[in-house]
């Protein structure tokens, strides 16, 4: 088994993983999903409102493209990411910590869309996609959108996402994957619309979000920024690219 597959306790070079991302390969192709083999979801969460018409300077659409954009809705008891905040967005590797119950997997994905746009039907909509890479625990694609409809003033956060669980995983990840894989990634989904929805309404507010400076490894940054760092993390059990197939 190789160095970066190896079960370990203690600290991770969290930067040497990510740089370890940059040689990385999408870890699957779009031919290969469909029903019912993959999951293939949409998950829409309402936020704060504006007044009809295009996007308001510093409104809700704003604020929440600002968070989306920095990754501040994921929920750090279930996912965290490390990833270098000076490099494009399009092109952007994230080194990805998903925690199960004392384990934490790291697992690496590519940002391979921006989506600009203002569509036919007026909606206005911004947002970003990643893939998978070699290693990751599952297979696919998320797209995270912020979209405002003239019309009406609504803005709501949209997650489109069609994914699968490597079918490289060993036995033990296997397991793990089938007991609580679809499970968390559903109770993932909720917790984001919960969060940017709780954090676009604060910045409405006035209030500074995030509150503080986000946890740096080097010139990396992790996200989201209310990240707790726990002397108890050091004591569980680190996998790094739990999806590599043996003698990668």
């Amino acid at each position: 088994m190789t160095r970066a597959g190896a079960w370990v306790f203690g600290r991770l070079d969290a930067g040497r993983a990510w740089r370890d991302l940059a040689a990385a390969e999408v870890n699957y192709s779009v031919s290969e999903v469909r029903r019912p083999q993959w999951n293939i979801d949409t998950h829409r969460h309402r936020l704060p409102g504006e007044r009809p018409g295009p996007p308001e300077p510093g409104g809700a659409w704003d604020q929440a493209c600002r968070l989306v954009r920095d990754y501040e809705f994921s929920p750090p008891e279930i996912v965290r990411a490390l990833y270098d905040p000076a490099a494009p967005l399009l092109g952007r590797d994230m080194l990805l910590e998903a925690r199960w119950h004392g384990m934490h997997f790291y697992c690496g994905v590519r940002v391979t869309e921006v989506v600009d746009e203002t569509r036919d039907n007026g909606d206005r909509v911004w947002g970003w996609a990643y893939e998978t890479l070699e290693g990751h625990l599952e297979r696919g694609k998320v797209t995270y959108q912020v979209i405002k409809h003239p019309g009406t003033g609504q803005v709501e956060f949209v997650a489109d996402s069609y994914s699968q669980g490597a079918p490289s995983l060993d036995r033990v990840t296997f397991l793990g994957w089938r007991l609580f894989g679809r499970r968390t990634q559903l109770r993932f989904y909720r917790r984001c619309g919960r969060r940017l929805r709780a954090f676009t309404e604060a910045a409405l507010r006035g209030e500074t979000v995030p509150s503080g400076p986000p946890t740096r490894v080097g010139h990396l940054v992790s996200a989201p920024s209310d990240t707790v760092v726990s002397r108890l993390d050091t004591l569980a059990i680190h996998r790094v690219g739990p999806g590599r197939r043996a003698g990668r």
